[in-house]
């Protein structure tokens, strides 16, 4: 099993999550993260004062799934999360040792 943590723009989480949908990804946790990475940050100004944000709200998507259904879950994320500007953020990808569903006590990838 595999973990997918993705962070991605938060205007393109309906889009993500519509496209994991159709490829039957069941669950996952969605959380709002701050970051910032080659983007650095922005400039906005308020009442005529610049304000420089270095932390730019983000979204996390994790999911938890079997080894043969990363590629495609990684490659859909890509299609759909790029803009093609600094910030669409990163895609990681962790081994997963074992996985219990604790209403029922199964294990490993049928608790997922």
């Amino acid at each position: 099993m595999k973990k997918i943590e993705c962070i991605i723009r938060p205007e393109k989480l309906e889009e993500v999550k519509d496209a994991l949908n159709q490829l039957g990804i069941k669950g996952m946790t969605v959380s709002q993260v701050m970051g910032c990475g080659l983007q650095k940050g922005k400039t906005e100004y308020y009442r005529g004062v610049e304000i420089n944000i270095n932390l730019l709200p983000k979204i996390k998507i994790e999911l938890i799934v079997k080894d043969s259904e990363v590629d495609r879950i990684v490659d859909t994320i890509i299609k759909v999360a790029r803009s093609g500007r600094i910030g669409d953020g990163k895609i990681f990808i962790y081994n997963v040792e074992n996985a219990v569903r604790i209403r029922t006590g199964e294990k490993g990838e049928s608790a997922i």
